[in-house]
Formats: C-alpha cells, structure tokens, sequence
C-alpha cells in the first residue's frame, strides 16, 4: 500500500498507509471511541468538514451494507484515520470492503498509525486542523497548507449536507411517490428541519407514531407554519452553530408556536434563538459510551454523542432548566423550556451507533406534542 502522511497544525506528523482514496484531504481532527459503527459515523452528516480517528484498532472486519448508512449515498467525513485495517470483512450481510467504500466516495484515509498516541494528543491539545495526504511526502509543505487553512469553525456546513427539497419519510421508505399514497390522518404530522440529519431519527419519529416530512434547513419559518404541523424537530448537523443564522432566526419565530425537539445542532440552535450562547469544547465529546444523567429523574443512560459545540444554560437566563448532564466532564447535555413544550438534548437519543438508552425522548416528544 502507498505511503500516506497525516500533518497536524501543530507540526506533528504520522507516517501511515493510504486508505480509500488517493489524494489528500484537510479537516479538523477528532477521535470517536465507539469499538462498532463505522459504517455510521462515515455517513453521519454531522462530520462533513472532519477527519475522524477511530480509538478501537481493528476497523474493516465486517465490511459495509447498503442498511446500516445514516444519509444518502456517499460517505460524509472529511478523512478517517484506522490503526489496523481488515481487507477481509467476515459478515452476512457485507456488500463490499471498507477500503472500496472508501474509494467510491472519495474519502482520503490513513491507517497504520499509533491512534493511541494521536488521542492522546487531541486530549492534551485539543482538536484542531490537519491534513491526510498520499500524494505529497513533504511535511513541512503540508505544514504550510494546513496552517493556510482557515478552519472549519467560520463556514456553514449545513448548507452542504441538508437536502435541496422536501420529502416524506414513510412514503420513501415505501418506494412510493407522494402522489401515489395518503397521509395516515390518525397520525400526528412532523416536519424536520434538516441540518444534516441521520436516518435513525427519522426511523424512531416514524415508530413513535408520526408522520414525518423533512424541509431544507433555509426553508422559512412561514412556510412551516402553512403545512401546519404537529411538532417540529430540528435536527442534527455539522460545524459551529452560530454561522447557521438563518436557522437561528426562522427558530426565534417558532419557538412559541408549536412544540420543538432539538437534537445535537438543534439544541444548539434552540439556545442561540433564545438568546444564550454556545460554547466550543477542547476536543469535543464523539463516541457511543458517554454516560449522561437526567436530572428529573436520576436516571444514568450511556449515549452517543458527536459534538464540538455546547450551550452555556445559564446564558438563557431563566428561560429553561437544566435536564441531563454529562458524567465525564460536567458539560451541559439537555434543557426544558419552563412554560412552553420546547425541549433539546446534546446527544443523539436516536444512537446509531450506540446504545438506545436514550429513545424514550421520542416517545415523550409524542406526549409533548
């Protein structure tokens, strides 16, 4: 296999193999700790702009399906980083290797690199820009490139991930076009904005007993409020909260006006729309074991998480109450609006990969609305 090299924006360098395409690729750098799921984290929208290390060495020995994938067609990470990868995927239901996976989607990869050591030092340092390359052997040049870079903290990402028109869930999942199907009229109708959302929340709306429409991330706040739904949920995404404005202000005019669910982003812009603000932590929270506490009932669920951002609850003032938190460091991982049925969490209830802990919020969103 070819050379590959990964150069931090620090001046560290790996030295590894190539892995899926051949080119180069630059990202902010993070480390996911699930030991399962890749398939899912590659296709999580909520990625697009990072390359993303795996903790758990072995990666590739069950290979890819067309089921498990989280968005449409291809792969969504800006790199991924493997210590150890399997060519030879041993699973009924494996479509084709990792590394073709890879390939077809273009995503720049490296393996064969002490990912132990590279986590230790987003942990010590925090996550920030790198650059994957099989084509340049140069590190200081890539040095230099990675250094140009801007970041991916000033760009809206959304815009590159959410879907360019409207769609409903049920009737694609069925194979039918809209025309073609009714509407069930017992069903509680939701629309999901769609920041750059996964498949599981759809499917666990789909199974708490709605009928769930997904709209552009841009589409007007007017323009909900004329399909006239039961409830809204803005959905998951990539990238810094506060460059998704026009999510932030079409929020504002809806928060008191139907009942909200925010997931991840949407919890994030939940908190800017009301006035508060977020923060961004040191080497964010990605991986499937972060044990998190409801507050109104003690409960510890083990989640998914796949973060960089978080809101400070105590800039809202009031507004809303505290509801989970975060075991491992204290962080702020849900609110409740205290007069309105308006409610977010951090992590992903809807898992994938990861435990299912936490899709009773869907359930309780039904109740809400």
């Amino acid at each position: 296999m070819k050379k590959a090299l990964l150069v931090l924006s620090d001046g560290t360098v790996f030295e590894g193999k190539s892995l899926g395409a051949e080119g180069e690729a630059a990202g902010e750098v993070v480390f996911n700790t699930s030991m399962t799921g890749y398939q899912e984290i590659l296709t999580d929208p909520s990625y697009k702009g990072q390359i993303v290390t795996m903790t758990y060495t072995q990666i590739g020995n069950y290979g890819v399906n067309m089921e498990d994938i989280e968005s449409a067609s291809v792969p969504k990470v800006g790199g991924f980083v493997v210590k150890e990868y399997l060519d030879f995927p041993s699973n009924w239901r494996s479509k084709m290797p990792l590394n073709r996976y890879l390939k077809e989607g273009g995503i720049v990869g490296i393996e064969g690199i002490d990912t132990r050591a590279l986590t230790r030092h987003l942990r010590n340092y925090g996550s920030q820009m790198g650059i994957i390359s099989a084509v340049e052997m140069n590190p200081e040049g890539l040095l230099q490139k990675v250094q140009r870079h801007p970041g991916i903290s000033a760009f809206d990402l959304v815009k590159e991930v959410t879907t360019r028109e409207w769609y409903s869930w049920n009737k694609a999942q069925a194979g039918l076009d809209s025309s073609e199907v009714r509407s069930n009229p017992e069903l509680k109708r939701v629309i999901v904005y769609d920041f750059g959302l996964k498949f599981s929340i759809l499917k666990h709306l789909s199974e708490a007993g709605f009928d769930v429409t997904v709209v552009p991330a841009k589409t007007p706040s007017e323009a909900i409020l004329e399909m006239n739904p039961d409830g809204i949920v803005l959905s998951n995404g990539p990238g810094n909260p506060e460059t998704v404005t026009y999510a932030i202000e079409n929020t504002k005019r809806l928060i008191d006006k139907k009942p909200l669910f925010g997931i991840c982003l949407g919890h994030q812009i939940l908190g800017l729309a009301m006035g508060g603000r977020t923060y961004k932590l040191k080497f964010g929270h990605h991986g499937s074991n972060h044990p998190v506490k409801d507050l109104s009932t003690g409960r510890v669920e083990i989640t998914s998480q796949n973060h960089n951002y978080c809101v400070d609850i105590n800039s809202l003032h009031g507004q809303v109450r505290l509801t989970h938190r975060n075991l491992y460091d204290g962080t702020e991982e849900g609110m409740q609006h205290v007069d309105l049925p308006v409610f977010s969490v951090q992590h992903h209830p809807e898992a994938g990969p990861g435990p299912n802990d936490s899709t009773h919020l869907f359930r309780k969103f039904m109740e809400s609305v």
